[in-house]
């Protein structure tokens, strides 16, 4: 049974848990290659553990996204080591502190920023010129609902990174496409991960809150939009670039 991921090498970032790992996981499964980037190395060793137990080939880079020069280091090591990068999830992102526009402090907006914003910006400049060297390829960003809405959860920081986030990845795609490079983005609505964790300590009720405006009635699950990013790096989405997938159960809809 053939995969559609077979010889393929994948880059992962933020791949220490949540998404990211969910993500990972389920590429290995379609036979791609896999590299593991993040700056948890005991998450991210865990995740390489979980792919090769399974027979899958994966490694792990150390990597903070935020810094130019270490996603370029990356980019190299892996081209290096696997001889090219075909797809990229750029998934590493941040929370920050739960504040208010007025509440949110200056070291608060610079720490989101430089993960959320720089951090896809940093990778889409490393990883784009080896998918021209080599013909083509395809990234997702992680932006979210948050990047397609308003929010009054004390985010305004956090959304206005994912609102970043979906004007870098339309104006990459529309500057690639006649590179073969697709570029699209994953919008996650509430997710079980551990930032949705963090928020719902902060919050107590907001897991309540949450499900009353989930037309599907519960939260998404990680491989749930691990699903949506293969399905947009994959041939089955060929004449997809520029836009986003929203996986939210219809939060959004109304």
């Amino acid at each position: 049974m053939s995969k559609n991921f077979e010889n393929k090498v994948v880059l992962v970032t933020g791949g220490s848990a949540g998404i990211g790992r969910a993500t990972a996981l389920a590429f290995a499964q379609e036979g791609a290659v896999v590299a593991v980037a993040d700056l948890n190395e005991y998450g991210g060793a865990e995740t390489v553990h979980l792919i090769k137990e399974a027979g899958g080939k994966a490694a792990f880079y150390l990597a903070d996204v935020a810094k130019a020069a270490d996603v370029q280091n990356l980019v190299q090591h892996i081209v290096s080591e696997f001889g090219r990068l075909d797809c990229a999830h750029n998934n590493a992102g941040i929370s920050g502190d739960l504040a208010s526009l007025l509440t949110c402090t200056e070291d608060n907006w610079n720490r989101i920023m430089d993960v959320n914003v720089r951090g896809v910006w940093n990778c889409m400049r490393a990883e784009i010129p080896q998918m021209i060297a080599q013909g083509g390829g395809s990234i997702v960003n992680t932006a979210s609902i948050a990047g397609l809405v308003g929010t009054g959860l004390g985010m305004s920081t956090y959304a206005a990174s994912k609102h970043a986030v979906m004007g870098l990845t339309k104006c990459a795609a529309m500057e690639h496409a006649k590179d073969k490079i697709r570029i699209n983005a994953v919008c996650p609505g509430f997710t079980s991960t551990d930032m949705l964790h963090q928020f719902t300590e902060v919050i107590p009720d907001l897991e309540e809150r949450i499900l009353k405006g989930q037309p599907m009635g519960r939260i998404g699950q990680p491989e749930e939009v691990a699903q949506a990013v293969l399905w947009l790096c994959s041939a089955h989405a060929s004449f997809v670039t520029g836009t986003h997938l929203v996986v939210d159960g219809g939060a959004i809809a109304r």
